[in-house]
């Protein structure tokens, strides 16, 4: 079978859109990603030359009374026709779209043309434009229970695929290496996801000296936001490593003990893989609020204590993760809640259904 995977713009809908696309390759299948021009998505498509990628242009629905809504939708219309023209070209027997506008060209137009067609969406609050999209699938998915209610179809909840890589960490002692970190020493790892957290960055930075002295700090600062942390914050404590982007997460994982992050869906899906404990601060600007939605799924199982970024300061966040870090028997009991929250087959599942449709 050929398999159409739209999935560009972010890691959230790019990385789930690969594991589904290696579940197809391993069962002897020829998938094909479309993915847009934005920097993350070639940085992490780099890794995986076994795989092909198309890019195509990304198509960001403004606000719906805006004056940019007619050159927004004569995008739209060509989008579609360029994806027409790719899944003839391709020969495409299915479509699935993993999320967001840049899935809708794709999907809609793979429906025109009779084909099967998916959508996949990760969150607790499923985004307008799947929900959209969703009117023209034969079959949604989601990573997260409560977005069902959203949906007017039956949804499958087969959770969120993560990268092949995550499923099976490497050691603590080699994770740590890579980094230049002590794997004896308890570590906290800072993400903001591949789009970067400006005000987290700052509050953990700010933050960092007030920790003890025996916690190591991995910081990703995100490829953008890297120069800034780094002119405002000269001096570092020892064992304070700051990074830009990441290509090398399952590492990462493997020699944390705390996470500290966005709570976008594909992070949340790889912390519940590996097992780990987190601090998470939802992106306050997220389209209808999703990020919180996604942390109280994890808060509520014990799995994470939910802050918003507008209640922290770095005494306070210094405060709280000294108190986790310092406290094992806590971390490992949220840990095992993380754990229980995995669903390490979804790639497959996702796989496996579009395959038995078609």
């Amino acid at each position: 079978m050929k398999i159409l995977i739209a999935c560009g713009g972010t890691g959230g809908h790019l990385f789930p859109g690969i594991a589904v696309a290696e579940s197809f390759l391993a069962q002897g299948h020829e998938p094909l990603l479309l993915i847009s021009q934005k920097k993350i998505d070639s940085q992490a498509s780099a890794k995986y030359p076994h795989l092909h990628f198309k890019v195509v242009p990304a198509i960001a629905k403004p606000k719906t009374l805006s004056p940019k809504m007619i050159p927004f939708l004569w995008a739209l219309y060509q989008s579609i026709q360029t994806s027409k023209k790719i899944i003839r070209e391709f020969g495409a027997d299915a479509v699935l779209g993993m999320g967001g506008f840049t899935s809708l060209p794709p999907v809609y137009a793979g429906h025109k043309l009779g084909k099967k067609t998916f959508v996949h969406d990760s969150n607790a609050r499923p985004g307008r434009a799947n929900i959209l999209t969703s009117r023209f699938c034969n079959k949604v998915f989601i990573g997260l229970e409560p977005a069902a209610a959203f949906f007017k179809k039956a949804s499958h909840l087969t959770g969120t695929p993560a990268r092949p890589e995550i499923l099976k960490l490497p050691s603590r002692d080699d994770a740590a290496k890579h980094f230049g970190l002590d794997p004896n020493q308890t570590t906290l790892l800072v993400t903001g996801g591949s789009q970067g957290a400006l005000r987290l960055n700052q509050l953990i930075a700010e933050a960092a000296n007030s920790l003890p002295p025996e916690i190591q700090i991995l910081h990703i600062a995100g490829p953008g936001d890297l120069p800034r942390i780094q002119t405002e914050f000269p001096q570092q404590r020892p064992g304070y490593q700051l990074i830009g982007f990441c290509d090398q997460m399952a590492s990462a994982y493997a020699c944390a003990d705390l996470v500290v992050a966005r709570s976008g869906a594909s992070t949340l899906t790889e912390i519940s893989l590996a097992g780990l404990p987190s601090v998470l601060v939802p992106f306050p600007y997220a389209a209808d609020d999703h990020q919180t939605a996604n942390a109280q799924v994890f808060a509520k199982a014990n799995a994470a204590k939910l802050i918003q970024e507008k209640e922290l300061t770095p005494t306070s966040l210094a405060a709280l993760l000294t108190q986790l870090l310092t406290n094992p028997g806590a971390l490992k009991n949220m840990a095992n809640a993380s754990k229980a929250l995995a669903i390490p087959n979804a790639a497959d599942q996702v796989a496996s259904l579009i395959l038995n449709e078609v």
